[in-house]
């Protein structure tokens, strides 16, 4: 072999052992792909456990990508109003939103099973079952979106700000912020009137006495301001709201396959959980701050009582049912499987 011929030899075998370590590199596949950076939208404020839950979200998956997708929180309706971020996802306005889906009534009515007083027991290892239950339905009935996960918020309540109510026929009269869709339909049923506004906005509208009540978690009525207008407070358990986080479907598909793993890898069951684990102890661990306030009243129901409350809402399981058959399901099934998963994850009512 003469001396070119073992030049071109060593060259060779240098190339192989360089493409063999790339290979053999966490980093390897990577190279080629561009660093991305992805708005991700939410209406809560940046003092909310989730804008904290959101940033290590986005780290992690920063880290997992090898820093090629970078995300900068959008917190306070920033880029939109909490009603509108659904479609904001959607049409690109942002790249990752934060929704609630009972927000828009009618539209999603399979995930809206959520909303259904009395169903979560606690919503630590009910959002785990909720998330992986609803999988399956996420990609037709947000089939104009990227699903990613949902979870819940603890367990809430209805909060007044003049009026005691014990039974479903003291809400009558009443004029109330309501959670969701669902909830709204609850308190028509009851005999109240619904007073349309997003969280951020539902202190204004207590305080100005365009409304008189409000359902909403322990730790948000303190969060948001709100416990310096209510002063009477039913501590039972009626009620969660679905959270949703969706991305931009063309958004999602441009990525490179490496850098949707990463993007899958973080939206899982396991994921919800554990974005919602800190808001949940942050909304019980209101509860007892507003015990401790002067002039509040934190009371519970008899059992006599609370059975009236479970039986004024049973309309709303023949709505929702209706409502989930006319979007081609069967609405026993549906809420058989949620409550399968829900006992066996030890999360039912």
């Amino acid at each position: 072999m003469n001396r070119e011929d073992r030049t071109v030899k060593h060259m060779v075998g240098a190339i192989a052992t360089v493409l063999v370590a790339m290979m053999a590199s966490p980093g390897a596949g990577v190279a080629e792909d561009r660093t991305i950076e992805l708005k991700f939208a939410h209406w809560l404020p940046s003092t909310h456990p989730i804008d904290a839950a959101a940033k290590a979200w986005a780290a992690s998956i920063e880290k997992a990508s090898h820093g090629t997708i970078r995300t900068t929180i959008f917190p306070a309706q920033q880029l939109g109003k909490a009603f509108d971020h659904y479609n904001m996802a959607r049409d690109g306005i942002a790249d990752i939103a934060y929704t609630s889906p009972g927000y828009e009534p009618g539209r999603f009515p399979v995930v809206g099973a959520a909303e259904l007083p009395f169903v979560f027991g606690n919503s630590r290892a009910g959002t785990a079952a909720f998330d992986a239950w609803y999988r399956k339905y996420a990609a037709r009935e947000m089939k104009d979106v990227h699903y990613c996960l949902a979870f819940l918020h603890d367990p809430a309540t209805v909060h007044t700000t003049h009026k005691k109510v014990l039974v479903p026929a003291d809400m009558r009269g009443l004029k109330v912020r309501p959670a969701n869709a669902t909830i709204a339909k609850f308190m028509v049923l009851l005999g109240a009137t619904n007073v349309q506004a997003s969280a951020p906005e539902a202190r204004d509208v207590l305080e100005k006495g365009v409304a008189d009540a409000i359902t909403f978690p322990w730790g948000s009525i303190v969060l948001f301001g709100i416990d310096k207008v209510v002063r009477y407070h039913v501590d039972s358990a009626f009620y969660v709201t679905e959270q949703v986080w969706v991305l931009n479907k063309a958004r999602y598909e441009s990525m490179s396959p490496v850098q949707q793993k990463a993007i899958d890898d973080h939206c899982t069951s396991a994921w919800a959980e554990k974005i919602a684990t800190p808001w949940v102890e942050f909304e019980e661990a209101g509860r007892d701050k507003i015990k401790a306030m002067p002039d509040h009243e934190v009371y519970s129901l008899s059992p006599e009582q609370l059975a009236d409350w479970r039986q004024a809402a049973e309309p709303l399981r023949v709505d929702w049912a209706a409502a989930v058959r006319r979007a081609g399901y069967d609405p026993d099934v549906v809420l058989d499987e949620l409550k399968s998963r829900l006992t066996a994850g030890n999360a039912a009512y």
